[in-house]
C-alpha cells in the first residue's frame, strides 16, 4: 500500500474513535464504569418498600390492668384497632393519635382477663398488614374494697371530721396502699395518713380544717398490688365541703359548755357530765350521728344488769364516741346541770338546749372535754384522732 492510502486508512479508523466517543456517555445503557453491571433501557431493580410493622404492648400474660394497650405503626398509620374482652366479647375504648400511628385505650382492663388485639395498617403506597396479640391480665389471690367515712353520699362536715378508708381485706404493704390514697384540700393544709390497723387508715390536717375548706379524696387503688396477692378492687372517690367552724368545750370543773363558732362564743350551756364511777373520756370529740330519737342501752356495750344498767329513749342525740358516749336532752339530770356531773358519760342538757345543739351541731362538729376525770378518748374511738399528738400521728404513717 501507498503511504497516501495507509494515511487515509489510519484517518477513517481515528474518526471512527472520536465520532464513538463523543456519541457515548457513562450513563448510556450497554456501557459501564469499571466493576459495575449493565442494566437494560426498561429495567427497575430498586427494592419493593416493606409493609408497615405493627407493635402491641404490653403482651403476653400477667399484665397489670391499669397499664394502657398501646399499639404502634411503624411505616404506615393504622386503619382500625379493636381490643376485645374474649369472654364478654366487649370493645375497650381507646384513641388515635393525630397521625394515627398510634393507637392507646383510655380504659382499665378487667382482672384476670383475656383480651384479643387486632390491628390493621398501611404504608403510603397502600401496602396493608395485620397484626393480632393476646394479651392476659393478672389475677389477684383476693381483691381489696375500699369503704370511705364519711360516706360519699356525705358531702357537707364539720372542721374535726377525719378521713377514714376501710378495707374489707388485710393490708400488708401499706405504703402501696398509702400511695394510693390521695388528699386535696383547697386551701392547701397540712395532714396526714395515720394507720390504726392493717385495715384501717385515716387522715387528719395538723389542726382542725379551715372553714369553708374543699376536701378531695381520690383512693385509686385499682390495679395496685397491696401484698400478699391482695389487689385494690376498684378505684373510689369522695369530695367534701367544711361548713362553719362549730367547737363545743364542755368543762367538767364549772359544768358549762361554751359554744362557739368561727372562733366566736355564741352560746354558754348549763351540763352534766359523767358521774366520777362512768366519767366522760378527755379531749377532742367528733360529731359521727345524729338521731332526733335514740334507745341508749347499756347492754351494746356489755352491761346488761346491775346498777350500771339503762335502757331508755332519748331526744336530740348527738354521737361523740363510739361507747356510748353523746351529747342529749335529759330531763331527768336538769337539776344536776350546771353544778355536777351526774351522768353514765354522755353530756346532758335541758330540753330547749338540746334541740338548739341539735339544730346547729352536725357530723364533724367537735365536743372539746376538759376536767372530766376520765381517761383520754382513745384514737379508735370514732373519733380519738385528734388526742394523737401531730408528730406521734406522722409516725403512724407507711411512708415516714
Amino acid at each position: 500500500m501507498s503511504k497516501s492510502n495507509k494515511l487515509l486508512v489510519t484517518g477513517a479508523i481515528l474518526v471512527g474513535v472520536l465520532f464513538t466517543g463523543a456519541c457515548s456517555s457513562s450513563d448510556s445503557p450497554g456501557l459501564n464504569t469499571p466493576g459495575g453491571t449493565a442494566t437494560g433501557s426498561g429495567g427497575n431493580n430498586s427494592p419493593a418498600p416493606p409493609p408497615v410493622k405493627i407493635d402491641v404492648t404490653p403482651a403476653g400474660d400477667n399484665v397489670s390492668p391499669v397499664n394502657p394497650v398501646v399499639v404502634k405503626a411503624t411505616g404506615g398509620t393504622l386503619d382500625a384497632v379493636t381490643v376485645t374482652n374474649s369472654a364478654k366479647g366487649t370493645k375497650v375504648k381507646g384513641d388515635f393519635s393525630a397521625d394515627k400511628t398510634t393507637w392507646t385505650s383510655s380504659e382499665p382492663l378487667a382482672y384476670n382477663a383475656s383480651y384479643a388485639v387486632t390491628a390493621s395498617g398501611v404504608t403510603p403506597d397502600g401496602k396493608k398488614a395485620d397484626q393480632n396479640v393476646t394479651v392476659k391480665t393478672l389475677a389477684p389471690k383476693a381483691t381489696a374494697f375500699p369503704s370511705f367515712i364519711p360516706a360519699p353520699s356525705i358531702t357537707d362536715v364539720g372542721v374535726g371530721q377525719p378521713i377514714v378508708v376501710k378495707f374489707d381485706k388485710d393490708i400488708t404493704d401499706k405504703a402501696a396502699a398509702e400511695k394510693a390514697l390521695k388528699v386535696t384540700s383547697t386551701p392547701a393544709q397540712t395532714g396526714g395518713w395515720y394507720w390504726l390497723n392493717k385495715r384501717e387508715v385515716h387522715y387528719r390536717p395538723q389542726v382542725y380544717w379551715q372553714a369553708g375548706t374543699t376536701i378531695k379524696v381520690n383512693a385509686g387503688v385499682y390495679g395496685v398490688d397491696l401484698g400478699g396477692g391482695v389487689f385494690g378492687e376498684t378505684d373510689r372517690d369522695l369530695n367534701l365541703k367544711v361548713h362553719d367552724s362549730w367547737v363545743a368545750k364542755a368543762d367538767g370543773n364549772t359544768a358549762h359548755m361554751l359554744i362557739y363558732q368561727n372562733g366566736t362564743m355564741v352560746k354558754d350551756m348549763p351540763i352534766s357530765m359523767g358521774k366520777d364511777a362512768t366519767p366522760t373520756h378527755l379531749g377532742a370529740h367528733v360529731i359521727s350521728d345524729r338521731q332526733r330519737d335514740y334507745t341508749m342501752d347499756s347492754c351494746t356495750y356489755g352491761v346488761c344488769s346491775g346498777p350500771q344498767a339503762y335502757r331508755s329513749v332519748e331526744h336530740f342525740a348527738e354521737r361523740m364516741s363510739n361507747d356510748g358516749e353523746f351529747v342529749h336532752e335529759n330531763p331527768n339530770s336538769v337539776g344536776a346541770q350546771g353544778s355536777s356531773n351526774v351522768s353514765h358519760g354522755c353530756i346532758n342538757l335541758n330540753a330547749a338546749n338540746a334541740e338548739w345543739f341539735f339544730n346547729h351541731f352536725n357530723l364533724g362538729d367537735v365536743v372539746e372535754v376538759t376536767n372530766s376525770g376520765g381517761p383520754q378518748l382513745p384514737v379508735w374511738d370514732t373519733y380519738g384522732d385528734w388526742a394523737v399528738t401531730w408528730s406521734a400521728w406522722q409516725a403512724g404513717s407507711a411512708l415516714k
